[in-house]
């Protein structure tokens, strides 16, 4: 696994984000499916990993952290972005001890060390970063991230890639193409991050791939769990926790949420949401494949969704 941090480029996209567009990813990216986190949980307990206190990086509206919250007696979400952590806030949570989830602005170079009321170092058992580590300065993270986890702590890190339809979709192979054109379109608007994430963390950073090692992690324990990366896999299966038919409108969320496509209606404000924005022209073209396969109106559903993995890194005890 090759380290990410040479092309490492500083989010801007996600981290400028006032409250509404963070009520509208919140509104747009559901939460992620109960095997998931089931999965994440149950090895943090058996590999010794303590429920005192959780540390999400990157919460954005909280998502990841508000589920998990529930586990632990301790809670808090970090992001970079103002309009994110309103959001959050407004939504709020409790932890297991019945505690307020702390949602405070702060980035995974930091982990919360610049705040009045800093992270303390060996405080955290659990480290959570929900679709968002292919941002981060990884050979800077790992570093920080050994400093507040406890001894036997745990890192989990995913995010899903490619929208996929399952081949029982009718025309799927039509629109898997429709699909890739869509991307092929966008790739100038592709960050070094975006392109991790289309890999699946493969090129991701880890502690024993970075520059300088870190070496209170164990690599022998290391875990990676892939979602709808087989032909047999349903996409959605146990990941997002979504229905696995997709309606156009639930396509369109998907899609429109994206950071390319978010950059892309920045450089092209006259064509976002007419008929020549760039999701509009993809919906158009998996429209028409359904109804060529013979999908009557109102109808219209893409069996499948995104393909995700999930990685798991332990502290030593």
């Amino acid at each position: 696994m090759a380290d990410s941090t040479p092309s490492h480029v500083q989010e801007k996209t996600f981290s400028s984000f006032n409250k509404a567009q963070g009520a509208n990813y919140h509104q747009a990216r559901r939460d992620y499916h109960p095997t998931l986190y089931k999965i994440l949980l149950d090895h943090h307990k058996s590999t010794g990993g303590g429920f005192n206190s959780i540390l999400d990086i990157g919460c954005g509206p909280g998502t990841a952290v508000r589920t998990l919250a529930a586990h632990f007696d301790h809670a808090i979400g970090l992001d970079p972005s103002d309009g994110m952590i309103e959001t959050a806030r407004s939504l709020g949570g409790v932890t297991k001890a019945g505690a307020e989830i702390r949602f405070e602005i702060s980035n995974a170079d930091n982990l919360g060390t610049e705040l009045p009321n800093p992270v303390q170092d060996a405080s955290v058992d659990l480290i959570v970063a929900a679709t968002c580590a292919h941002w981060f300065d990884m050979s800077a993270f790992w570093p920080r991230a050994a400093q507040v986890l406890r001894p036997g702590g745990t890192v989990a890190i995913w995010c899903s890639s490619s929208l996929k339809p399952h081949p029982d979709t009718p025309n799927a192979e039509r629109i898997t193409q429709a699909l890739e054109e869509f991307q092929a379109g966008l790739e100038e608007y592709y960050l070094p991050g975006n392109r991790i994430t289309r890999d699946l963390l493969r090129t991701l950073g880890l502690p024993w791939t970075i520059p300088n090692p870190v070496e209170t992690f164990e690599e022998a324990s290391f875990r990676r769990q892939e979602w709808g990366t087989d032909e047999k896999s349903l996409p959605t299966d146990e990941y997002y926790n979504i229905r696995q038919d997709l309606s156009l409108a639930s396509v369109e969320m998907v899609l429109g949420t994206a950071s390319p496509v978010i950059r892309w209606r920045e450089a092209h404000p006259e064509k976002a949401g007419t008929k020549e924005d760039v999701v509009k022209i993809v919906l158009n073209k998996i429209e028409k494949a359904l109804r060529d396969a013979g999908v009557e109106f109102g109808k219209e559903l893409v069996k499948g969704g995104v393909m995700g993995v999930l990685l798991l890194v332990k502290k030593k005890a």
